[in-house]
């Protein structure tokens, strides 16, 4: 800890040895709250290992996983067998692992007994199986001269080891007293940290990272956590949400081919939901009690592959690789990770595992670990078809040396490439039997976030890098025409930012799409120049794209503002042939009548009106002239436009002008009846659009049906 009494200009280290707080290679994170000049408050979490309990407990019934670590092979091969099974089947041990086999293994020194603690160990328990002291206040009634430990018991059920996340505490400015610290749960005291009592409430989620204390109204409190933001005014006692701005955090999204399609998502600390595309944005579902889009499995959210042949398989997880197939119909799920052998160290699994169904057979499914895996019956088995496939691993406070991104040409089976978090691109051509390094061209030791194959061109690879975590915010982007043999660097003018995927249109190979920490960008000439592409979208951390083909829509999954969608069968469209006209107006869909536009059932109601996007390309900035003709030349509307050098939209409102309607009643003995909003729509019938300017004329037509 350190303070400064002159606005920052120097600062002197206070937390010494004679102080009373903490020190040595132990000491963690540390979170301040400061009441006055003289008073304030620490939370640490400590890294010390706790002392073994003097305390006599009760003997556990049974075998435990710490057991094995101390057991020589003589005393294992006296265990009981059938207590011994108890114990592999309890914790889910594969079927093959029986007492007789283990024994026999351990016998000619196959295993170590060891190996059966080892075989439990992921990157969730080692972090919640440490013995570490964990969160404890510390108070300074001198300004930090000196500290005293406020708590007498261990804090537990705080930080669970994962202090390095947490570690924010609070004072109330009216009662030097009462504390507040964050974590898992958000807990209170009333003496100064001795005791705590939990105060999240019903409606409030875990994981807790920030506490606003209103200085003039006890009891107010506004907490902000992994769910949103929720308020009280009893302190504690009863919270309501105030999640009204869409937040939500997206790791990763998918789509299937469902009409209306879905959307899929795995959202931080908030689990996998799904919905439809075409969900509207509204809070009548409160009413209703019928929310659009459903949750279908908690912890952290990760990546989702669905079944093309049936929308009801989806295969998704939580964090650290732990991953289903689920049966969305029969409301089953299928716990389908796949198991190192005993005696094997354990797999080390990504934070987001990738997971991928083949292309070419839906029965089969990819996963990656520190090694790659295949499973030919929809994760019911697996086979490793790797070695280690990173560059080893190191220690750290969650697993690394991890894949982080699969992809499989849909040209050829079995051509497969992987980056993982330590910067390895590798690539198989015949699925699995062999693998070479891909990536000693690029910049090293960077997090590969995405790998994709070309849909276009079986050669052709993409992949984006990613250093922010090594404090490198270059974007890049790169593209091989050789499986990766040879990279070009296509990131050229995109803005410094750390690049988080990529995306090829399955349409136009020449349209590329990259979502960075920063934004969304787009490039009409394979990585050339980019562009811009928010369009109104806030900037914010874009972390995956997916193109559902069928709508033409890209979907942004973003990590803050939830997620967008983009019709983009005009850029699709916009191919050389229509880049080198001065003026390209686009096919315009058909839309069907209604006697109901322009009307409404109560005067304060909003009535419903009809609209056809008009989208058209020009060569450079200009005003054109844009008319609605009838199929019997009546012009019926217009009105001019300043366009802009690229893509325009006109929206037409389907309604005649006052001189349009004129023409039109002069030329057809009809009754044209006014709507409730004033406007006059058009009949059904055809109709052209005529576009005029720039030297050019283009023409399109649309039907009311």
């Amino acid at each position: 800890i350190y303070k400064s009494t002159d606005a920052g200009t120097t600062w002197t280290k206070i937390s010494t040895p004679s102080s009373g707080f903490p020190t040595g290679e132990g000491v963690g994170r540390i979170g301040l709250a400061v009441f006055d000049d003289n008073i304030v408050y620490a939370v640490h979490d400590n890294q010390f290992r706790r002392e073994k309990s003097k305390e006599k407990k009760e003997k556990q019934s049974g075998l435990t996983k710490d057991d094995f670590k101390s057991l020589s092979k003589e005393q294992f091969l006296k265990l009981n067998d059938k207590e011994l099974n108890e114990f592999l089947k309890t914790n889910n041990f594969h079927e093959k692992y029986r007492a007789a086999n283990v024994k026999q293994m351990v016998r000619s020194n196959a295993v170590q007994p060891a190996d059966l603690a080892l075989y439990l160990e992921d990157a969730n328990s080692m972090l919640f199986d440490t013995p570490v002291i964990g969160a404890e206040v510390y108070r300074s009634n001198d300004g930090g001269k000196t500290w005293s430990k406020q708590n007498e018991d261990y804090i537990d059920d705080l930080f669970y080891s994962y202090g390095y996340y947490f570690a924010q505490i609070t004072v109330d400015p009216n009662n030097v007293d009462a504390i507040y610290l964050a974590g898992v749960p958000i807990i209170a005291s009333k003496d100064g940290g001795k005791t705590y009592t939990s105060i999240n409430g019903d409606n409030v989620h875990a994981d807790h990272h920030a506490l606003w204390i209103n200085p003039k109204l006890p009891g107010h409190l506004i907490n902000g956590n992994d769910g949103g933001v929720n308020t009280s005014y009893d302190d504690g006692k009863n919270w309501f949400k105030n999640n009204s701005p869409t937040v939500g955090q997206f790791y990763a999204i998918a789509v299937d081919n469902e009409k209306p399609y879905n959307i899929y998502g795995g959202l931080q600390d908030n689990g996998v939901w799904m919905g439809p595309h075409n969900a509207e944005e509204n809070s009548e579902w409160q009413q209703t009690g019928q929310y659009p889009w459903k949750s279908i499995l908690g912890g952290d959210g990760m990546q989702v592959e669905i079944d093309d042949r049936n929308a009801n398989i989806v295969y998704t997880g939580y964090q650290f690789g732990n991953y289903f197939r689920i049966d969305l119909e029969k409301d089953q799920r299928n716990y389908i990770q796949p198991k190192h052998e005993l005696g094997e160290a354990p797999y080390r699994f990504n934070w987001q595992t990738p997971i991928l169904l083949s292309p070419h057979n839906q029965d089969i499914l990819y996963m990656g670990s520190n090694k790659m895996h295949r499973s030919l019956n929809k994760g019911d088995t697996w086979e490793t078809i790797s070695a280690d496939l990173t560059q080893g691993g190191k220690q750290g406070n969650v697993a690394y040396g991890t894949l982080t991104t699969i992809s499989e040409s849909t040209y050829k089976f079995g051509l497969l490439y992987t980056g993982s978090d330590d910067g390895l691109i590798q690539r198989t051509d015949n699925g699995g039997g062999s693998w070479i390094t891909v990536s000693n061209n690029l910049p090293q030791n960077l997090w590969v976030s995405r790998v994709i194959a070309s849909k276009h061109n079986e050669n052709r690879v993409y992949a984006t890098l990613n250093g922010y975590r090594s404090d490198d915010f270059t974007p890049y982007v790169f593209v091989s025409d050789d499986k990766g043999s040879t990279w070009k660097n296509i990131s050229n003018n995109i803005p410094t930012s750390a690049v988080n995927v990529v995306v090829e249109d399955p349409e136009n190979e020449n349209l590329l799409f990259v979502g960075t920490d920063n934004g969304l960008y787009v490039s009409l000439d394979r990585g050339t120049t980019w562009q811009s592409f928010q369009n109104g979208m806030p900037y914010v951390a874009i972390h995956d794209l997916v193109i559902q083909q069928d709508a033409k829509h890209l979907v942004v999954g973003t990590h803050g503002r939830s997620i967008y969608t983009a019709n983009i069968a005009a850029l699709q469209n916009l191919t050389s042939e229509v880049q080198n006209k001065a003026l390209h107006v686009y096919a315009l869909e058909n839309i069907k009548h209604s006697s109901r536009w322009g009307n409404s059932w109560s005067t304060w109601s909003k009535p419903r009106t009809p609209g056809l996007d008009i989208t058209f390309y020009s060569d450079s900035d200009d005003v054109y002239e844009a008319k609605i003709i009838s199929s019997d030349d009546i012009v019926v509307s217009e009105t001019e436009i300043i366009a802009d050098k690229g893509l325009n939209v006109l929206s037409y409102d389907v309604a005649f002008s006052k001189i349009g309607k004129m023409n039109y009643l002069k030329k057809h003995k009809t009754v044209l009846k006014q709507a409730d909003n004033g406007s006059t729509y058009l009949p059904k019938g055809t109709y052209t659009v005529e576009i005029k300017g720039n030297g050019t004329v283009e023409k399109a037509t649309f039907d009311i049906e």
